[in-house]
């Protein structure tokens, strides 16, 4: 599968970066006036446009090449969003999305640190380490962040995973943000971001997040994740603005429709 590429600093764009989210509501009127709405999951659009600019000559390149191996918006590619949390469920642990390892007991509205109950509390009855993950159909070549808040009553480590690298955390009673950055197997088409827990742990877990990035943003909350299997060029030209050497400037537009 082809996918878009991401630069050489770790960045899939540079800011501003615009994205525009569509969908469509149907809408059922009964002759006795009762008036029936449903979402029409198959008429979601999703638009973004990146803006680059001081590009090297080595970028400028990427783009190009990647332009002509999708040949303008005849071919899809895997996009990964760079707008988004790539984990779907980010705050439901309870949703199948999650893998989560038998002997881990999640239960929720738990106290966040952001002064909510979105928090949950995350139980390992085992004698090993468990792990609850989700694997995403993301380019293991990428640079990504993997970002958690966590703690513990009792002073204890969690691990974070990233493909097979793994992160080790010291936890205490406060809550704190984790981060780790990494590329998995460079040749894979999938991704596996997990938490590993101790056996006996009990710790309190709020919003993970993935980034394809080198350091995380604030979080956002997600369900459908940030994963485009499908996403197509817009344009069928690619433009590009040279300022000086070594120095260039251009909009590339990308687009996906749920129906495609």
């Amino acid at each position: 599968m082809l996918v878009y590429p991401q630069l050489p600093s770790g960045a899939l764009t540079q800011f501003p970066v615009q994205r525009h989210h569509q969908m469509r509501t149907l809408v059922n009127t009964a002759a006795d006036g009762t008036v029936v709405k449903l979402a029409d999951v198959w008429a979601e659009t999703i638009e973004w446009q990146l803006q680059y600019e001081a590009l090297s000559d080595t970028e400028l390149s990427q783009l190009q090449q990647f332009f002509l191996a999708a040949e303008g918006s005849l071919n899809n590619f895997t996009f990964v969003d760079p707008t988004g949390n790539l984990l779907a469920w980010s705050g439901d642990f309870s949703n199948a999305v999650w893998d989560i390892a038998s002997f881990l007991a999640c239960s929720g509205q738990v106290a966040d640190p952001v002064g909510g109950n979105n928090a949950w509390q995350v139980s390992n009855s085992g004698t090993a380490a468990q792990n609850m993950s989700q694997t995403l159909t993301a380019p293991g070549r990428y640079t990504y962040c993997f970002s958690v808040y966590a703690r513990s009553a009792l002073s204890t480590t969690i691990t974070l995973l990233i493909g097979n690298n793994s992160y080790p955390q010291n936890l205490d009673a406060n809550w704190q943000r984790f981060t780790c950055a990494g590329i998995s197997d460079p040749t894979a088409s999938s991704v596996t971001f997990g938490i590993a827990f101790g056996p006996g742990a009990v710790i309190d877990i709020y919003g993970p997040q993935v980034e394809a990035q080198d350091s995380p943003s604030t979080y956002r909350v997600s369900t459908t994740g940030g994963c485009y299997e499908n996403a197509r060029l817009r344009d069928d030209t690619f433009s590009f603005t040279s300022t000086d050497v070594n120095h260039h400037s251009a909009t590339v537009n990308i687009f996906y429709a749920s129906n495609l």
